[in-house]
């Protein structure tokens, strides 16, 4: 403990800044291989928070970029692991891809049916992700995220009413050019990664190609007769981009991309009371550090996700006509478990309190989407930006759940499927009343149409353990909603400038459509609204060796969506509600430093207070209610992330790269309904890494520590009459590995 407290002191002290060049440089000029700019300063970074690019450091927008490659060198590969690297992010793992949820400033949304969208929106090239499990398989080829913070339903869309993950994908170069970079960590991880990009028509058609293989076989071992290694994946995937420029004022960009992955997400026992649970687990014995568990059919999910997206600049005048033309499809299967005990071969373990049970899901997901946006010439006293927009989406989802408690086995299967259709016009406008003044306004409306039909058979005609009897339902809904911001932005400076902004959010209706659906859950949800306020102050200084962003924020949400839990023939249920209304309100702060052209530093800050102000109860709960001024599940009030790298040139020409980083995060609760043993304490974690490179050759090659200190923590705790699991991060102990990339 003493040891891990002088690392983190050490850590806090020589790295109070952070490393600009390296975790926030959008530009692919910053890759470690390339040579290292002339001048002693943090880069300027450009953005697309406005839906036309800018510099980070002039956009009224509280806003995270991290770059690509430098993601990619720190083995941050997926949506779940780059949350380290925002303070003001979390990330809520689950049983599957399908039912994790992203939070921004401790607002996101817990539910596995299909009619709700989430907080949190993912945008990949500009193409909305309609599902968030669409988006947390792998980063084929990003060359950076924009982590949008606060409400963004203007610009960006009713399902940002929280923040928005904006991925920008790499573009096709003129020049040929090529590489191949792979890297081997200890768990027998590994990842490799090729692509070619160059010009088949010069100045005119550009084309790429980026092929994925990874796989890794896991850090929870199945105690189980030929169990092996959990928790792992396998991931295969490519992206096709083609550029074409006819004329300079026309560019087309064409993006195809496939992935499929195979992966074993596992929960382990943490805590138990219950002595039946304990035999049921045997010889696995629950703990908190816990990375056994005894299955003999272990969890399996399965994704396909593709899609095709044709996005036309048009430039005329001075005016930029964008079209966004999408279609994406995602196929996903999960077998698992509700119970920590899957052995239904071995009866001898089962009992009717812990029961053996297996759930088999399957989802087949489309949907189609169409934005025109029209953006006006830059430098008049109105710029501003109007468009259109259409989503349409369509789900199918089957469920099954089979329940063996000893005596017998029982089941009971869902059918069920949602469509959706949205329309948005949308606009903002900066106002420039003189060359430091400036005025923002905008506004978006939206219109939803919702439909679900749900069928539920059993094999029972009353509940048991996690099957509800059988019921079949249809309804639909459509809901007209509002979204906008206003704001003043004030240049004190040249160098810093200010702003405040209102925001309005907007998330559309709802309905709890999953496998146990009830006649309670018939109803459609009120669409969720927010009111946000927004102070920021943006500033460099010492010749940009030096940058700051702080925002201060508060946000109150009304019909707040969220997953109620219940208790139903002794087993846990969900029940979608308005749960009431909850407020956010905190203090960010990023740091970016380059006081000498070797050395770049950085932090990042964020105080967060995620409150319950009122829930409502709904009736006849049989859980407590009594939730008023309880924090929202994971929102640790504060979190931060710093990070420092050494550049050390070498007489022949070579370059050594020194970095570490420590991300730090106060107690979380995981649960709704604040059960002491699902709180994950204070934890922090260090990484570091050393690098060799050639700018000339085109060549690194770096060693790198994970979880250095060798911290045990949860990324969820889930609890269960009797007994808490706990989901097990990658980094959960220490480990070491190697990474190389060639470029040519």
């Amino acid at each position: 403990m003493k040891s891990n407290k002088k690392i983190v002191g050490a850590l806090t002290i020589g790295a109070w800044l952070v490393n600009a060049a390296y975790a926030n440089a959008a530009e692919a000029e910053n890759s470690p291989i390339k040579d290292r700019e002339e001048s002693a300063s943090v880069p300027s970074v450009t953005v697309n928070a406005t839906r036309r690019n800018a510099s980070l450091q002039s956009v009224p927008v509280a806003v995270s970029v991290l770059d690509g490659d430098a993601l990619n060198n720190a083995n941050r590969t997926s949506i779940d692991t780059i949350v380290q690297e925002v303070p003001s992010v979390t990330f809520r793992q689950q049983g599957g891809n399908k039912d994790t949820t992203i939070f921004v400033r401790g607002i996101g949304t817990i539910s596995t049916s299909p009619g709700v969208e989430p907080t949190v929106s993912t945008v990949v090239d500009g193409v909305v992700y309609a599902r968030p499990g669409q988006a947390t398989l792998d980063l084929l080829d990003i060359e950076h995220i924009e982590i949008l913070r606060g409400p963004q339903g203007t610009l960006f869309g009713k399902n940002a009413s929280s923040g928005v993950l904006n991925v920008i994908g790499r573009k096709s170069s003129q020049e040929t050019t090529g590489f191949v970079d792979a890297s081997w960590y200890e768990g027998n991880e590994k990842r490799v990664r090729a692509g070619i990009s160059g010009a088949i028509n010069p100045g005119v058609v550009a084309a790429s190609v980026t092929a994925l293989y990874a796989d890794y076989d896991g850090n929870v071992k199945n105690v189980h007769a030929g169990g092996g290694d959990l928790n792992g994946y396998d991931r295969k995937g490519v992206r096709g981009r083609v550029d074409i420029t006819p004329n300079k004022d026309l560019d087309i960009a064409l993006i195809a991309d496939y992935l499929r992955s195979n992966s074993s997400p596992t929960f382990t026992a943490y805590k138990s009371t219950a002595a039946a649970f304990n035999a049921g687990i045997a010889p696995v014995v629950a703990g908190i550090e816990n990375r056994q568990v005894n299955a003999d059919i272990p969890s399996d999910i399965r994704d396909k996700n593709k899609g095709l997206s044709a996005q036309v600049d048009y430039r005329f005048n001075g005016y930029t006509l964008t079209s966004i033309t999408a279609v994406r499809d995602w196929d996903n299967t999960q077998y698992t478990s509700t119970s920590a005990i899957g052995n239904a071969a071995e009866a001898a373990r089962i009992t009717a309190a812990f029961p053996a049970t297996r759930d088999i899901g399957t989802v087949e997901f489309s949907q189609a989407s169409q934005e025109l946006r029209l953006a006006s010439p830059k430098g008049e006293f109105a710029d501003y930006v109007v468009g259109a927009y259409y989503l349409h989406g369509k789900d199918r989802e089957t469920y099954q759940r089979i329940v063996n408690n000893g005596a017998a086995i029982n089941s009971g299967r869902a059918d069920y499927g949602v469509k959706s259709d949205s329309y948005s016009l949308f606009g903002e406008s900066t106002l420039n009343f003189s060359p430091v003044w400036r005025a923002i306004a905008g506004a978006r409306w939206t219109k939803d149409e919702l439909s679900y039909d749900h069928k539920r058979t059993s094999t029972q005609t009353v509940a048991f353990a996690g099957v509800q009897p059988a019921v079949q339902n249809a309804g639909s809904t459509s809901e007209d909603g509002y979204s906008g911001r206003v704001g003043l932005q004030y240049d004190l400076s040249r160098d810093v400038t200010s702003y405040a902004t209102y925001s309005r959010g907007y998330k559309g209706p709802a309905y709890n459509v999953f496998f146990n659906m009830l006649s309670r859950d018939t109803l459609a949800l009120k669409p969720e609204t927010s009111d946000s306020f927004e102070l920021g102050l943006k500033a460099s200084a010492f010749d940009r060796k030096l940058t700051a962003n702080l925002a201060v924020f508060s946000t109150k949400y009304d019909n707040y969506q969220a997953n109620f839990y219940d208790t139903v023939a002794g087993a846990v249920v969900t029940r979608l509600i308005n749960a009431g209304d909850v407020s956010t309100k905190g203090v960010e702060l990023d740091i970016n430093a380059r006081p000498t052209r070797a050395l770049t530093l950085s932090t990042s800050l964020a105080y967060t207070d995620a409150t319950i102000d009122a829930f409502n109860c709904p009736p006849a709960a049989a859980a407590s209610c009594n939730l008023n001024g309880k924090p929202l599940p994971f929102s640790p009030k504060w979190k931060s992330f710093t990070r420092a790298n050494y550049a050390l040139p070498l007489e022949n020409g070579l370059i050594v790269d020194l970095s570490a980083d420590y991300s730090w995060q106060a107690k979380t609760q995981y649960d709704l309904f604040q059960s002491p043993d699902a709180i994950q304490g204070a934890y922090g974690v260090v990484n570091a890494g050393i690098a060799l490179s050639s700018p000339i050759g085109g060549w690194r090659v770096a060693l790198v520590g994970k979880n250095l200190a060798n911290k045990s923590y949860a990324t969820n705790l889930v609890t269960s009459t009797g007994y808490v699991t706990r989901a097990v991060p990658r980094d959960d102990e220490r480990y070491f590995g190697i990474t190389a990339r060639k470029e040519f």
